[in-house]
């Protein structure tokens, strides 16, 4: 997941590594906190991770564009088939 989301906020260094990977962490745990099967294979998990971490690292001046792309993709996936942990339900990712 790391690589993807360094290639979608556009960053070749390292140096932001531990960064990234406690943003990544961090939606996560709030995806898995709110019934969200987290699968990193899976591409609709993938794209929310990405606008996550795109709303949330760095000084964004598009971060309020992210965070409602990052809430309407959360809102999709907890009404998707296979997406969330109600009833027993596993990722179809």
């Amino acid at each position: 997941m790391l690589s993807l989301v360094k290639l979608a906020l556009r960053i070749t260094t390292t140096a932001f590594d531990n960064e990234i990977e406690m943003l990544i962490a961090a939606c996560q745990e709030e995806m898995e906190g709110l019934g969200v099967i987290y699968d990193a294979n899976s591409s609709q998990i993938q794209s929310a991770v990405i606008a996550f971490c795109k709303w949330q690292f760095g000084e964004n001046d598009q971060a309020d564009r992210w965070e409602s792309i990052y809430h309407e993709k959360l809102a999709q996936l907890k009404t998707m088939t296979g997406f969330t942990s109600w009833g027993g339900a596993s990722c179809n990712g």
